[in-house]
């Protein structure tokens, strides 16, 4: 068993201020400035200032790096120490830290966010610019891997969407702004998520042949706790399907009674497991 971090839940509405202090050791800063990131040159408005980057350095052999992406108002600090505690010695786990920027479901009040939402659930209105330069911001992370690493991309609440709207630009081949989608995904992980742009995927998949390759392809794991009344649990079940009706053929939905909008060890087990058997890693235990 790994020890346990004491606060393991991530709650959605929580105000975590960025700190510019110290990090856990056996973290670095990746990016020691701060990034600033337009999405396509012709449509750009917004600009994204990213926060501070944590990454865990594998502890074994590397053989996989995985982008983990925190919930609204969170920091990637609170993550990086909770994915430093799992059996996965041969994961290099990047932990980034969203831009601080206006929310609706906030009222306008300044939030650490991937994307603006109206609301945490599939209905909500999908902000596209936002959402590309959150995906954008991942394939970054991920570009400097060495070519026989495998890539992933996973997260919680908000996060979770995050890198299900990554997998979708990956199994398109682009943003949803048209531009190319340069990274090679091997596994997404989506914890108290939902998927953006539902509605849309599968007309956007239809007829594109290399895409349902991709999509039959790209294993996916969602976990929802039942009790989850922030991202409700309909939502991770509507997710499930609506990927499934798009020609995913891999995607694996966990549910977990009694659990609210955080996580557990029984959870972040099955995460270990999976990602042992997707990814092929080697020397991992439980």
């Amino acid at each position: 068993m790994y020890n346990w971090v004491s606060i393991v839940g991530h709650p959605a509405f929580s105000i975590v201020p960025r700190s510019p202090g110290t990090w856990a050791q056996g973290h670095w800063d990746l990016c020691s400035s701060q990034f600033l990131l337009a999405v396509g040159a012709k449509t750009a408005r917004r600009a994204f200032e990213f926060g501070r980057t944590y990454v865990v350095r594998p502890k074994g052999k590397h053989q996989a790096t995985v982008v983990w992406l925190h919930g609204l108002g969170d920091n990637g600090s609170s993550w990086s120490q909770l994915l430093e505690t799992l059996p996965l010695p041969n994961i290099k786990w990047i932990c980034p830290t969203a831009p601080t920027q206006p929310i609706s479901v906030f009222g306008g009040f300044p939030s650490t966010a991937w994307f603006d939402v109206g609301d945490l659930s599939e209905d909500s209105p999908d902000d596209l610019e936002g959402l590309d330069a959150a995906a954008a911001h991942v394939a970054n992370l991920l570009s400097t891997e060495p070519a026989d690493i495998k890539l992933g991309v996973g997260g919680f609440s908000m996060g979770a969407a995050t890198a299900l709207y990554s997998g979708t630009c990956f199994t398109l081949g682009k943003y949803g702004n048209g531009n190319p989608y340069p990274a090679n995904l091997s596994a997404v992980v989506g914890l108290s998520g939902w998927l953006p742009c539902a509605k849309t995927l599968p007309n956007n998949l239809e007829g594109v042949e290399e895409a349902a390759r991709r999509c039959s392809s790209l294993p996916i794991l969602l976990c929802h706790g039942k009790g989850d009344d922030v991202v409700l649990y309909k939502f991770g079940e509507k997710s499930s399907r609506s990927l499934n009706s798009s020609g995913f053929r891999d995607v694996t939905f966990k549910s977990y009674n009694g659990l609210g909008h955080y996580t557990i060890p029984e959870e972040m087990d099955e995460v270990c497991a999976w990602i042992t058997s997707k990814l092929g890693l080697e020397g991992s235990s439980s």
